[in-house]
């Protein structure tokens, strides 16, 4: 009887694994990763497809379940050559699909971060893990001011690209602009700012790089999020380095998406530090609907412990989120690691 108890205790536990790999585990834990920032996922025809910061290259991952990332397939899309504009950093990549073909986009430099600028992948395959990726080039402004974090939406069939930006030549102030598309890979006409550093919770900043200014005033890592004919943008503030990088909100009260006198900013922070959760810094997020489109969830990165900065502590996490009386998302607070959470739902 022990003998034929343990073999099916072994197999139980052989078989809830095999289960967990394929996706039926009904639960998860956060961190979706070891290590990882700025996480953004698309969900299409079945599938997630998910991308961070690698740094040295772009790597998109697909899985039915995000819980899953941990085992889920991989392929690397693009590898910089050496000695280019575009060699180092590449930073907070985002995999669209527009028009029938697949796009990522990133920001990169030659190593030098006040190069940074951003660019754009192109792929026709109908799987973005199969067929050619190419190179379609730089996406900018006229101006050709340091950018990065560029994101793109549609809003009444015009696309639209953010991103976070200097107004001038020098690190003194991150901010959010705006600016319409002609393409896919073009901007059509002129930036225009509608986000700039206001609040104190946005201005923590202080750095001891002796090849930067003393302090940084943050607003980047915008994302659009429209819920029922309401547009809100949701940005991450303050220095990453910092433990409290936190994420605002803007929410567009008029009808010209380009004039920043349409958007209102929530003078708090709407995501921020759980100190009593054992989580830091939580920011540069992404959304991302559950496969039967009932439910809204975050994707963001976060520490562990405080003073982790911006390095490769940062893992991305996940969690469901509601919405208030008014129609603005309530996005609770950052969740314990190792916390049991139930999988998005139409996963079961």
């Amino acid at each position: 009887m022990d003998k034929t108890s343990n073999q099916l205790k072994a197999f139980f536990l052989i078989f809830a694994m095999f289960i967990a790999q394929i996706g039926w585990a009904q639960t998860f834990k956060n961190p979706l990763l070891p290590s990882g920032a700025d996480p953004w996922s698309i969900y299409k025809d079945g599938y997630y497809y998910y991308t961070q910061s690698m740094q040295n290259k772009l790597v998109i991952w697909k899985t039915k379940n995000l819980a899953n990332l941990g085992t889920a397939d991989s392929k690397t899309i693009f590898v910089p050559p050496k000695n280019t504009s575009y060699s180092k950093e590449l930073w907070a990549p985002e995999i669209h699909f527009i028009g029938g073909k697949w796009y990522v986009y990133f920001a990169a430099d030659d190593g030098n971060n006040n190069n940074h600028r951003m660019y754009v992948m192109e792929n026709s395959s109908v799987d973005p893990m199969k067929g050619q990726w190419i190179f379609k080039g730089k996406v900018g402004d006229a101006t050709n001011k340091w950018a990065i974090d560029g994101s793109v939406f549609i809003h009444k069939k015009q696309l639209y690209m953010i991103w976070a930006g200097w107004e001038g030549d020098v690190n003194q102030k991150q901010e959010i602009y705006i600016a319409k598309m002609k393409n896919p890979w073009t901007i059509d006409g002129r930036r225009y700012k509608i986000s700039t550093p206001q609040f104190d919770w946005e201005k923590h900043g202080d750095l001891n790089d002796p090849n930067n200014p003393p302090h940084v005033d943050v607003n980047e890592g915008p994302q659009i999020l429209i819920h029922k004919g309401k547009v809100f943008l949701i940005y991450s503030a303050s220095g990453c380095w910092t433990d409290f990088y936190a994420l605002g909100m803007l929410t567009l009260k008029g009808k010209d998406l380009l004039n920043a006198a349409s958007w209102e900013k929530s003078k708090q922070p709407v995501f921020k530090q759980s100190p009593e959760n054992g989580v830091y810094a939580p920011g540069h997020n992404s959304f991302f609907k559950s496969p039967d489109g009932k439910e809204d969830w975050i994707l963001y990165h976060a520490n562990s412990a405080p003073g982790q900065g911006c390095g490769g502590q940062r893992s991305p996490r996940a969690q469901k989120f509601t919405w208030n009386a008014d129609g603005s998302p309530n996005f609770g607070i950052p969740v314990k690691a190792g916390q049991e959470l139930n999988i998005p739902s139409a996963l079961k």
